[in-house]
């Protein structure tokens, strides 16, 4: 069982990186970060705050979220409906970093990603599948890059998909998110003692697959 973890924080290029080394290594990709932004986006439709964990704990343990994949392409279902654009709004992404903090839906997604890649070979990518979700994953990789790298990269991701964005906002919204992600007291974004720090800033996310790749092919 080839299980490859992927950690790093918001804008790393991570799910990028992970997208092509599952295709070129025909495995599955899990995204676990559309998992916590589905979460988020439940509590939003459902008008609870994404802090509030007595309220958030009912919801998360009842929610009908399902990971699908159509043409080797990972869906995201929400109560019977695919979410997989809707998750990636800016406004989604800061619930997604609150949410994600509560203890009650970490072990419940934890959970869910442990089932699937038990199941297959596979790469994730998320905050802390090296150190928590598969801490027994032989293949464990840390990417990084300058937030500012990190936030440009966004920058162009939405813009390209027509959404209109402040470059500012965006930037502090990610350095928000990389404080909130390390700061959390549970699970909280780290990196495995054991994973090789890759950093990206001058990489393409094409050099990065080929250097992760090659790295597994040699062991």
């Amino acid at each position: 069982m080839i299980n490859i973890a992927l950690d790093g924080p918001a804008g790393s290029g991570k799910s990028t990186v992970a997208k092509i080394i599952a295709k070129d290594l025909d495995i599955l990709y899990l995204d676990t970060g559309a998992m916590y932004r589905a979460c988020g986006l439940k509590c939003k439709k459902e008008g609870v705050s994404v802090k509030d964990e007595e309220k958030v704990r009912p919801i998360i343990e009842n929610i009908d979220l399902k990971i699908e994949y159509k043409d080797g392409a990972q869906v995201t279902v929400l109560d019977g409906v695919d979410v997989s654009s809707e998750i990636r709004k800016p406004e989604i992404s800061m619930l997604a970093s609150d949410v994600s903090a509560l203890r009650c839906v970490r072990l419940k997604m934890v959970e869910m990603q442990r089932k699937i890649a038990g199941k297959m070979d596979c790469v994730l990518d998320g905050r802390d599948i090296g150190s928590f979700v598969l801490p027994k994953a032989e293949y464990k990789y840390y990417v990084t890059a300058d937030s500012k790298i990190r936030a440009e990269r966004r920058y162009k991701e939405l813009t390209e998909r027509g959404e209109t964005v402040d470059f500012d906002a965006l930037h502090e919204e990610i350095k928000r998110r990389d404080y909130n992600d390390s700061h959390r007291d549970f699970a909280p974004l780290t990196k495995a003692a054991d994973a090789k720090v890759i950093d990206t800033s001058e990489m393409t996310a094409r050099q990065v697959a080929d250097e992760i790749i090659a790295d597994v092919k040699e062991r």
